[in-house]
């Protein structure tokens, strides 16, 4: 494996649809990020304190443990508390991006996602994680 490879940022996808994480993932790998897949709360979890990612998407609704369930986890974990987290839902109702971001979300992206907002959204929270 060559050092830009060695570079890549990673990112960790928790989604319980494994047609939807398999959009997101080859998004990703397009632009040369490392992706890791979860399609549960309780994996993604794990999975987020044994690889310590640079970056994780969760689905709102998981089974296991939901989204945001899992951003409780993740803020009350020192060794996480300031990964950036989007919230990837279908939801779309007034009120509910607030709620995302009130419940320790840094970013709200709905589906279907809208690649290039994704692709800008996405840079922006690792860049924010450079911080």
């Amino acid at each position: 494996m060559n050092a830009a490879h060695e570079d890549r940022k990673t990112i960790l996808v928790a989604d319980d649809n494994p047609v939807s994480r398999e959009l997101i993932r080859e998004i990703l790998e397009y632009d040369q990020y490392k992706v890791i897949e979860a399609g549960d709360g309780g994996e993604a979890l794990a999975k987020l304190r044994a690889h310590r990612p640079d970056l994780a998407l969760l689905d709102i609704q998981m089974p296991v443990m939901d989204g945001n369930a899992v951003i409780r986890e993740i803020r009350a974990d020192p060794a996480l508390s300031r990964l950036p987290v989007a919230a990837l839902t279908a939801y779309a109702m007034q009120g509910d991006r607030e709620r995302a971001l009130a419940a320790g979300f840094n970013s709200y992206i709905t589906k279907p996602i809208e690649i290039p907002d994704f692709r800008a959204q996405v840079a922006k929270l690792l860049e924010k994680k450079e911080e």
